[in-house]
């Protein structure tokens, strides 16, 4: 029987390309170079199972590709706003992402950024690497504490939930949320959580924002210059979700104006291509999009591509299908 001809558009972790090279007829990207639009479209033509990233636009250009020999898009990532599930279903194409796997890793950045921003710890060791620091004073680079503050959720799923128990259980946090979906009573309960039903009144309860909603149409600018002007003024924002639910010139504008503390953002609208203001603001803590960046993070989730690819190929329904 004749292996499954697999294209991978970016590197993978050794042991799952390891992996790949044993069960398929496989073709890695040994650059890591990202795929164009036109690589893409050829790679549909010449595989069965394309497996790409959170940043490959797999959109309904892309798709429309003729021929199309592939029957399974496996995306490494959880992710999927970047990919026209409309246009892969009316290929008939089956698509799939990685949930769960990546949660903790994801939460700990959240948490990263929230103490780094609310500490101002960057600040700090560019201070010292400076060679700027002239010794303890109690005035020198106050910061805002954490302990006991309000941490408003916009979205409660399994990376906002893994955040709040940090958050909660570790820092005494008090703990808002808003969400269409909301989770079990449960839930609810263990965090002693407050559930609104809108964003602004999370957004006016909170000392720390936190963003774990989906990208896509819906989300597109959920954050906007109205909204981030009711928040606190000592509030600071953190995104480890999607970059484009945030108005990056608005928030631009709220950080400059003081119209919010600070925001610790993981993720970019527009990424990689990242708007050189945010350059500019000291009160802007700024990672690139490292959420589940963990060895073993990036491991299970190409562990978790290679089981719904195999459920695929043995006729099964994959445990992370989304069309």
């Amino acid at each position: 029987m004749s292996k499954l001809k697999v294209i991978v558009s970016r590197a993978w972790p050794e042991a799952v390309e390891a992996t790949l090279k044993e069960k398929y007829d496989v073709q890695l990207n040994e650059t890591d170079v990202a795929m164009t639009k036109e690589e893409m479209k050829h790679a549909l033509g010449a595989c069965d199972a394309f497996l790409p990233t959170v940043t490959d636009p797999v959109d309904a250009e892309v798709l429309s590709t003729e021929p199309m020999r592939t029957k399974f898009i496996g995306n490494f990532g959880v992710g999927f706003n970047h990919i026209d599930l409309d246009a892969a279903k009316a290929r008939g194409l089956t698509v799939t992402n990685t949930p769960e796997v990546l949660t903790d890793c994801t939460a700990d950045i959240a948490m990263t950024l929230l103490l780094t921003v609310a500490r101002r710890t960057g600040e700090g060791e560019r201070h010292l690497r400076a060679k700027s620091w002239t010794g303890w004073r109690p005035t020198h680079m106050l910061g805002t504490k954490v302990t006991g503050k309000t941490l408003g959720m916009i979205g409660m799923g399994r990376i906002a939930q893994a955040m709040a128990r940090r958050a909660h259980h570790g820092f005494g946090m008090k703990i808002a949320f808003v969400d269409p979906y909301p989770p079990s009573d449960e839930v609810i309960s263990e965090f002693e959580a407050t559930q609104y039903e809108s964003i602004d009144k999370v957004l006016e309860s909170s000392d720390f924002v936190s963003i774990h909603c989906p990208g896509g149409k819906e989300t597109y600018h959920l954050l906007n210059r109205d909204n981030l002007a009711k928040m606190k003024p000592g509030a600071f924002l953190i995104n480890t979700a999607r970059g484009d639910v945030v108005d990056n010139d608005a928030l631009i504008e709220a950080l400059k104006n003081g119209t919010i503390a600070g925001a610790g953002l993981d993720v970019f609208e527009g990424e990689p291509n990242l708007n050189s203001r945010f350059l500019e603001l000291e009160n802007a803590v700024l990672l690139p999009h490292l959420g589940s960046a963990s060895t073993e993070t990036r491991i299970a989730m190409g562990n978790r591509v290679l089981d719904n690819l195999t459920a695929f190929e043995a006729g099964q329904i994959p445990k992370d299908k989304l069309v």
